[in-house]
C-alpha cells in the first residue's frame, strides 16, 4: 500500500507502511484524507493535533505537513509505533510531534492537554468479519470526560458505516460526509 503525503512542506513524500493486510491496520483512503483537511484547512496551521488510533501517522503528518504547530499520534500497536517514528524523523518533523502509546479506550487518562483538533481513525471491523468495533461512543465520551478540547476546538471522526451512534453530550456533529462504507462525522464543543 502507497501512502503519500497530499499537501504542504512534505507534499509528495511517501510514508512507510505494511503492505495491506499484515495488520489489522486500515489507511485512510487519499481521497477521504484530502476532503477532511480541505473541509478543515483554515484550523491546520498552528494547531494543536491529536491523531487517535494513528496506524501509520498518516493523518497526523498530513497536520505537520500543513502548518500544525505539535501533533500527539496515539497508538497501542509496537510495530505501527516505530513506523510512525519513523515516517515524522524521516520527513524532519521529529521535534514537533510525540508518540505515545495508549489504548485508548481504556487508558485516555494519559493523553494530557488540551487540542485544537482530534482526529479519530479506529478499527472498522474485528477482526475481518462484519461486526463492528463501535469504538466511536467511548473515544468521544473520553473526549468530553477529559476536557481536552480547546474553544473552537473541532474533533473529526472516521468510522464504519455500519457502527452504531449514539448522541455525546457537549459534543454537537455539525457535518457528515459518507464516503462508500466509510462516515466521517465533524463535531465541536
Amino acid at each position: 500500500m502507497v501512502l503519500k503525503v497530499i499537501a504542504g512542506t512534505a507534499r509528495g513524500r511517501m510514508l512507510k507502511t505494511l503492505p495491506y493486510g499484515n495488520l489489522s491496520i486500515r489507511p485512510i483512503l487519499g481521497r477521504i484524507k484530502k476532503s477532511i483537511f480541505d473541509i478543515m484547512q483554515l484550523k491546520i496551521y498552528n494547531s494543536v493535533f491529536i491523531d487517535l488510533f494513528a496506524g501509520v501517522g498518516s493523518v497526523g503528518i498530513e497536520a505537520l505537513s500543513r502548518g500544525a504547530k505539535k501533533v500527539v499520534f496515539a497508538e497501542l500497536n509496537t510495530i505501527s509505533l516505530s513506523l510512525i517514528k519513523h515516517n515524522v524523523n524521516m520527513l524532519g518533523f521529529g521535534s514537533r510531534s510525540e508518540i505515545i502509546k495508549c489504548d485508548i479506550v481504556k487508558n485516555f487518562y494519559i493523553l494530557k492537554g488540551k487540542y485544537d483538533i482530534v482526529f479519530v481513525g479506529s478499527p472498522y471491523k474485528k477482526d475481518n468479519t462484519d461486526s463492528s468495533c463501535a469504538f466511536t461512543y467511548p473515544v468521544l465520551s473520553n473526549i468530553v470526560r477529559y476536557d481536552i478540547l480547546n474553544n473552537g476546538a473541532i474533533v473529526v471522526v472516521q468510522k464504519y458505516i455500519k457502527e452504531f451512534s449514539k448522541d455525546i453530550v457537549n459534543l454537537k456533529c455539525f457535518r457528515i460526509k459518507k464516503y462508500g462504507d466509510t462516515i466521517v462525522s465533524f463535531y465541536k464543543k
